[in-house]
């Protein structure tokens, strides 16, 4: 019968999640014959109205699969909320003309429980039906049936769920072979060698770049073959390095020697980053190779090239400092003056070389200190150790320094000793002097404390080692100076922003 509330007409997408037409409804054959036992009826059917028709997903006392929609009693039942009754279809003008009235199989009562899908929409109804007419059910026999048409429903949207489940999952499955597809693709097309392993570290893939790079068969390098492809020397720490990496989750990075397929070893950079699922948990590594052969010969050559630059200017400042000394004896008058030149070019020549050592035997051995501020200030305090040890006491932090602070720190420190060598607490035997770094927000602070010398009165700020001092902490190095000229000795305190002492604290 014709749809009188403008229900939707295009049913078709809508039973579709249902997967109707795949049979397999025994279970609905046991509800229908328990509701025609139940209301004591020949006939009992689970119908789904459709756009044209009515379809008979399961049925007792009746052959017929399907009937027009047209002629359909449960096109109007799936519209209400309760039972759809019709005592005697031969009295009711909506139905006294059908065809399922007048001729087979000659409905007389009809009573429809509305079958309901989980998003509102009416699907259907189990109805009973009868040759002749009855007033009503019994209550018992509408409380059945309303509890049937629910189950029906139950088996429907489970059978639904069922379907959007092995849809889903077929389209992940093609989701997955798609993108597993692009990924092959792509990694061949790459530059770089690029692996994959399992999450427990299996390496169970490489592109087609590895293989033509390597030489070796396809498959030879899965599981652990891969370390066999390392220099000797270089297998123990690469190993150890993507062991901490599985057990950690950390990103792995390691530069080895890698075997070519012209049986040499070549510098290659290997790196690998988990993939992760929603969880965190690890689902796989992507990792490449990437050759720096080149690089690193050029690197080390340029590295050859900086230790010897490094050697000769060590050599011009050890010419000016005897350059200066055979002036000073020549010209006796200008000895003090041409003394002081001598020591701060030498302290220039100390900085250099802490930063710059023109060989492995000139760098500052392992645990000295190397590229720390600690470790220039050992290089220029070392004149003023005494058989006790160091007159000058180091304490606090230890930041990182480079080439550009160096200098500009050599000179400070160097003025700063020398002063207080000439005037200051170093003058006198027991005189000491407290320098202690620490962090001050983004800034390095450096406290130089003097304690035990004579008394001492304020100074001139427009001498050249004052100037010399100021010119280091504010123009070189951005920072402030302040001097405080106590009884009990000097003190200086320096605010150095971070990032003027290493480059590295620029991007820290």
């Amino acid at each position: 019968m014709a749809d009188a509330h403008g229900l939707a007409t295009d049913r078709a997408a809508l039973l579709s999640h249902y997967d109707l037409d795949a049979g397999g409804f025994r279970n609905l054959d046991e509800i229908t014959g328990f509701a025609a036992q139940l209301c004591d009826v020949p006939i009992a059917l689970v119908s789904i109205v459709e756009d044209v028709r009515q379809l008979f997903l399961s049925r007792v006392g009746l052959d017929a699969q399907e009937t027009p929609r047209d002629v359909s009693f449960c096109a109007l039942a799936m519209l209400g909320k309760e039972i759809f009754l019709v005592p005697d279809a031969t009295r009711d003008a909506r139905f006294a003309d059908n065809a399922l009235v007048t001729g087979p199989p000659h409905i007389r009562f009809y009573a429809g429980a509305p079958l309901v899908g989980a998003d509102g929409e009416p699907l259907g109804a189990l109805c009973v039906i009868d040759t002749v007419p009855r007033a009503d059910l019994t209550p018992l026999q509408r409380q059945g049936l309303t509890l049937l048409a629910r189950q029906v429903m139950v088996e429907l949207e489970g059978r639904r769920r069922d379907r959007e489940t092995i849809l889903r999952q077929r389209m992940d499955a093609a989701a997955v072979a798609e993108s597993d597809r692009m990924f092959r693709t792509l990694s061949d097309a790459m530059p770089q060698m690029v692996w994959s392993t399992l999450p427990d570290g299996y390496h169970d893939y490489y592109n087609a770049r590895w293989y033509e790079y390597t030489g070796v068969p396809a498959g030879s390098t899965d599981g652990e073959g891969w370390n066999g492809m390392f220099h000797p020397d270089d297998q123990e720490r690469a190993w150890s390095r993507w062991s901490h990496s599985l057990a950690s989750g950390e990103p792995y990075e390691i530069e080895y020697r890698l075997r070519h397929h012209s049986g040499d070893y070549r510098w290659t950079l290997g790196r690998a980053l988990p993939i992760r699922d929603g969880d965190g948990a690890i689902m796989r590594w992507i990792g490449t190779c990437t050759e720096i052969h080149e690089q690193k010969l050029m690197m080390e050559e340029r590295e050859m090239i900086a230790h010897e630059l490094s050697h000769r200017i060590k050599n011009i400042f050890s010419v000016i400092a005897g350059l200066i000394g055979l002036s000073a004896r020549q010209h006796p008058a200008i000895a003090d003056v041409a003394e002081d030149l001598r020591n701060r070019i030498l302290a220039l020549g100390r900085a250099h070389d802490f930063v710059r050592p023109h060989s492995a035997e000139s760098a500052p051995q392992a645990g000295g200190g190397h590229s720390s501020l600690w470790g220039i200030v050992d290089q220029i305090f070392a004149p003023y150790r005494n058989a006790a040890g160091s007159r000058i006491l180091l304490s606090g932090s230890d930041p990182e320094i480079d080439d550009r602070s160096a200098t500009p720190l050599a000179l400070l420190f160097h003025e700063l000793a020398t002063n207080t060598a000439k005037y200051g607490a170093l003058s006198v035997a027991d005189g000491m002097v407290h320098l202690h770094i620490s962090n001050e927000g983004d800034d390095v602070r450096v406290d130089w404390c003097e304690e035990g010398g004579p008394p001492v009165a304020p100074g001139r700020v427009d001498g050249f080692g004052s100037r010399l001092m100021t010119l280091s902490v504010e123009r070189q190095l951005a920072g402030r100076i302040e001097r405080d000229w106590r009884p009990d000795g000097l003190r200086v305190s320096l605010w150095i922003p971070s990032r003027s002492m290493s480059r590295g604290a620029e991007t820290a």
